[in-house]
């Protein structure tokens, strides 16, 4: 081998160690500034820092909604529930409450936030409220999830939250975080967490598609065919009310579906549905001070295809009466 060669290559293995060594320090001088400057308002920072979060999803902004001190009322669930108004039941039940509400969720995403919020209450919750949908009817102990969720972000390991923040989404939500930090007006997200999607709908020209009343009076089997059970949703949430919240009132609600979207009598899904109302209802029966707000059955406001955008996604002319009737149960808890 030539002096030359074993130079050339004495160079580049110099290159790639110096290469190495600057960008682990750069990964860990990005890993202390996330810490430092908590993109997500986690709480975790030993910096006092300015409350809230610029606006974002509500999968990340519910580690600063949900440690808020002003909430003592909480919101749990997906799109199906969605459109209940914190503000609503803040005015029907006097308790202020937030929406942590995450689209496209089940049973486990809103078990760990419902964990999150009941963790950071200096005072105990005035109220909890659970939207119960098909998600939270799988048979599978492991409740698997559909889309990505930052699970890492509610642990309680700061090791696992550490490693998280080792993403390229977290570098720019960090570079969001320090113009947030340093404005003196920042534009920041919603506090309570509500996201009327219904103006959404509308700017998508829901309304005006020609196709839509034809798709929505198709019969859609919506039960999740879950007829033996067992229900590990339901007893995962038992286990974590009794353990974090055993005197605390809580509202289970089974969200409204369309008429053609609800069980048809003598059918398996038929079964399968009341199967994991059963499941509920017995939940609700058991512990104190639990009520069962159930909104998926056949009634007149569920018969009207304006109601509804599709199968199970309905407009404020629903939402309203149904947050009136959630907020009614709590009062009758006390």
């Amino acid at each position: 081998m030539s002096s030359s060669t074993s130079s050339s290559k004495a160079r580049w293995g110099g290159f790639g160690r110096t290469f190495l060594v600057a960008a682990t320090l750069l990964v860990a001088a990005l890993l202390v500034l996330a810490f430092l400057v908590d993109p997500y308002d986690s709480g975790r920072s030993p910096l006092k820092l300015k409350s809230g979060v610029s606006p974002q999803g509500p999968r990340t902004a519910a580690a600063s909604r949900g440690r808020d001190p002003h909430f003592s009322g909480a919101i749990f669930g997906n799109s199906h529930i969605q459109l209940v108004s914190p503000e609503q039941l803040t005015q029907l039940t006097g308790a202020p409450f937030v929406s942590l509400i995450a689209p496209a969720t089940g049973a486990r995403e809103s078990l760990v936030l419902l964990d999150w919020y009941l963790r950071h209450r200096k005072e105990p919750a005035q109220a909890l409220v659970i939207g119960i949908d098909v998600r939270w009817c799988v048979s599978d102990p492991a409740l698997a999830i559909e889309k990505p969720f930052p699970f890492w972000l509610f642990e309680r390991s700061t090791a696992s939250y550490l490693a998280g923040l080792v993403r390229f989404d977290v570098i720019e939500e960090t570079l969001r975080r320090l113009r947030y930090l340093s404005a003196k007006v920042p534009e920041r997200a919603r506090p309570d967490g509500y996201w009327d999607y219904e103006a959404g709908y509308e700017v998508q020209g829901f309304h005006s598609d020609p196709g839509r009343r034809a798709k929505l009076l198709e019969p859609l089997d919506a039960s999740g065919g879950n007829v033996a059970g067992p229900f590990p949703a339901a007893t995962a949430l038992r286990q974590l009310l009794d353990r974090m919240a055993p005197d605390v009132p809580v509202v289970l609600v089974r969200p409204p579906n369309f008429v053609s979207a609800l069980p048809v009598p003598g059918t398996v899904g038929a079964r399968a549905d009341a199967a994991c109302r059963d499941a509920y209802a017995k939940l609700a029966a058991e512990r104190p001070r639990t009520a069962l707000v159930d909104w998926r059955i056949d009634r007149p406001e569920n018969r009207q295809p304006d109601n509804y955008f599709d199968h199970t996604h309905y407009r404020q002319r629903i939402a309203r009466p149904l947050g009136a009737d959630i907020a009614g149960a709590i009062i009758g808890l006390r």
